[in-house]
């Protein structure tokens, strides 16, 4: 029976594994401009009575109707009502006239939501030129959704004709209730999502990259900011790549984050999402009460995880590669909290760190707000640090919490530093229970190109960690035992060609 209930559970795991590899895993080449970004398909849902159509031989004196549709986009969208479905067949739409060419669709309501998508076996692209503000406007709407649309440059035009600024727009006016899926917007000079002011907002499965802005961000906010804001299963990558038709060195904007937003009431979940190869931040949050949870945040040239709001929490998540492979030292951080509200909380938990250029700070909290109170728990992380000069600085006030964490850094002279006391390699053991110093012995540790942080026999992170307070599973989706390891993976070990977990790894040892 024991036998069978292992099958089981050990068929569960590798799923999963295969599953998380498919999405959030994949490195390899980057698609070409203008190729299909690499999303699960999602089947055709069924077509109501009040549903219009768009297809690049229809013609806006038409009905909409699937036999007689409408010739453009912009046109289709402000003829819906609530309740109302846009389909945009596949192909090739040119976006150039302001404001005629945007999509722009009324409010529907909590009952009859507007819904604007794609043809989802043929996902059409919108291709914006001679410098169009965006190619969606929701300010000030609600109850909308958008799906299945590629966003991106003309790359037929020429000279200015190839400028294109922003994907999806909300600024001046908020937006609220708002889910945007399966979208892919790149090869923009500005903002794939520029929002000023949006609450109840999901952005799922969306991919978007080459924006020379960055992905996601936006202005100061008037009311509220962010507020109820989701980010599941998305891609926020190479940020400043690209500005203008150039590869993005001739950028205003000099660091373009993948998720990088201005102060705003929260909350803000980031949740299964990779930010990588960005010029600027991989994930600025300057919302209270952040949640950023098995994400993976790689390869991005100045800060990894940032993070201005109290009451906020990484989780599950590894971050590695500051500089992007670009020795030129820096004064950024793997990860940096820092904020005036007094008395709120923080938390890294099964966190994995690594950095490669060191001349800084592998972490700092409270750097210019010393003498501001929080509370920092720091728990079941690794912080691996190669580099010169990059232990680990906490402001005098803050309280810390630091309980069954690894550090490896093995160049400078202190580990950590909190106020007045600096832990060493051999006093690092006295900050907290189960705090450790050895290497964590990492598959393949990477500075500029992908990494695999998987842990290695006889890691010092193995059977390290607590339970308490512990995610149930990994970063992979691998469940962790009762005596779980330290940072974002559990050991597994190899068996053939897959790996089992080392809920085994009791008995293996």
């Amino acid at each position: 029976m024991k036998g069978k209930r292992l099958f089981r559970l050990i068929c569960v795991w590798i799923i999963g594994v295969h599953l998380a590899s498919a999405s959030c895993h994949a490195k390899g080449p980057q698609p070409a401009l203008g190729a299909p970004p690499d999303f699960p398909s999602r089947p055709e849902a069924a077509v109501a009575a009040n549903t219009y159509y768009v297809a690049l031989y229809g013609s806006d004196a038409n009905p909409g109707t699937r036999s007689a549709p409408w010739a453009t986009p912009g046109y289709g969208s402000r003829q819906l009502q609530p309740g109302d479905t846009l389909i945009i067949l596949g192909g090739r739409y040119v976006l150039s006239d302001y404001d005629e060419d945007i999509v722009t669709p009324r409010s529907g309501n909590a009952n009859a939501w507007i819904t604007i998508r794609g043809e989802a076996v043929n996902r059409p692209i919108l291709a914006g030129r001679d410098n169009l503000a965006m190619a969606v406007n929701l300010s000030g709407v609600s109850y909308v959704r958008v799906e299945d649309l590629e966003v991106t440059h003309d790359a037929t035009a020429r000279g200015e004709g190839i400028y294109f600024r922003d994907g999806i727009l909300i600024v001046d006016q908020p937006a609220q209730h708002i889910i945007l899926q399966y979208l892919y917007i790149h090869h923009i000079d500005e903002f794939a999502m520029n929002f000023q002011d949006v609450s109840d907002l999901q952005v799922l499965d969306c991919r978007m990259e080459y924006c020379g802005f960055g992905a996601m961000g936006g202005p100061d906010a008037e009311h509220g900011g962010w507020q109820n804001v989701r980010v599941e299963r998305c891609r926020l990558s190479y940020g400043g790549h690209y500005y203008q038709g150039g590869d993005g060195s001739d950028r205003p904007y000099d660091r373009p984050d993948g998720f990088g937003i201005e102060p705003s009431d929260g909350p803000i979940e980031i949740v299964d999402t990779v930010a990588e190869h960005n010029y600027g931040d991989g994930l600025d949050s300057k919302a209270a009460s952040t949640t950023i949870r098995r994400c993976f945040v790689a390869n991005n040239s100045c800060d990894g995880v940032k993070l201005w709001g109290g009451n906020s929490r990484v989780e599950n998540t590894l971050i590695y590669g500051r500089g992007d492979g670009n020795s030129e030292p820096t004064p950024w951080a793997a990860i940096v909290i820092g904020t005036e509200q007094r008395h709120t909380q923080f938390e890294l938990v099964n966190v994995t760190v690594d950095d490669t250029l060191g001349h800084n700070y592998l972490v700092y909290v409270q750097y210019d707000e010393a003498n501001v109170p929080i509370h920092l728990t720091i728990k079941n992380s690794i912080f691996r640090g190669i580099g010169p000069r990059c232990h680990i600085f906490i402001g005098w006030a803050t309280q810390l919490t630091a309980v069954h964490n690894l550090f490896w850094l093995p160049q400078p002279e202190y580990v950590l530093e909190h106020g007045d006391s600096f832990y060493t390699a051999a006093t690092i053991g006295t900050l907290g229970r189960g705090n450790l110093y050895g290497d964590p012995r990492f598959v393949a540790p990477a500075w500029g190109t992908a990494g695999n942080y998987d842990l290695q026999s006889g890691s010092s992170a193995i059977n390290a960690g607590t339970a308490e307070g512990a995610p149930a599973d990994d970063l992979a989706g691998r469940a962790r035992d009762a005596r779980p390891d330290i940072g974002a993976y559990e050991y597994w070990v190899p068996v053939g060609r897959i790996w089992l977990p080392i809920v085994l790894k009791g008995a293996a040892r």
